[in-house]
């Protein structure tokens, strides 16, 4: 039975994000009094939300729950100002997006980024494409690899869970994504390593977005 859904994940999937996010990050350290990392470091400090991004850049033992909460708070206000400098979607997506369009396929979005920064990203970087629901971070469901949002999507659509693809880019994407029942697919072209989403049980593995459109047929 062919797939009758999509869901993305956002950054490293759909956008490249991570110029904006190390720097914003990197000044909120500054301010703060530590040091900053290389953008590439950021790689793997993202994915799992901005609690935990603050957790992972404050050394031990100074990333106190208090140092945390406040680092969150100016690195939003920081994002807010600069998200918008060098992010863009990746080649192929807008493409891909539309081409899943007219192929009457369902598209959602669902990330571990704050839900009104990633409903802000998809309306601005992404105005042309009819998303059925795009999700973020939300007190509601729990983060990903929790399946909670992605179920949640499914019910929305009225489309069983094993008729979804989940793409995404990172061992978080892949297991949300096993957890839900639905088929998951690697991006290559996002933050994370093949060997990764391999080991996390990724089924198929794509270099370019138009390869999404051979598994969808």
């Amino acid at each position: 039975m062919p797939f009758k859904a999509v869901i993305f994940d956002l950054d490293g999937t759909l956008l490249d994000t991570i110029k904006d996010i190390a720097d914003s990050m990197n000044t909120v350290l500054k301010k703060i009094g530590f040091p900053t990392y290389k953008t590439e470091a950021y790689y793997y400090f993202v994915g799992e939300g901005m609690d935990v991004l603050c957790k992972k850049v404050i050394p031990e033992p100074h990333n106190t729950p208090e140092l945390i909460k406040k680092c969150v708070e100016m690195m939003k206000i920081e994002y807010q100002r600069n998200w918008l400098n060098n992010t863009k979607p990746y080649p192929g997506i807008p493409e891909l997006l539309t081409e899943l369009e007219k192929r009457k396929i369902k598209l959602a979005v669902l990330s571990n980024k704050p839900d009104a920064f990633t409903k802000l990203f998809v309306q601005k970087l992404l105005p042309q494409v009819n998303f059925s629901m795009v999700l973020g971070e939300t007190p509601d469901f729990p983060k990903k690899p929790a399946p909670d949002g992605a179920l949640y999507i499914a019910r929305e659509l009225r489309i069983l869970p094993e008729d979804f693809i989940y793409l995404g880019d990172s061992a978080i994407d892949i297991k949300t994504a096993l957890s839900a029942g639905m088929y998951p697919v690697g991006a290559l072209w996002g933050f994370r390593p093949a060997e990764e989403l391999i080991t996390s049980g990724a089924k198929k593995l794509i270099n370019r977005p138009d390869e999404l459109l051979e598994i969808i047929s």
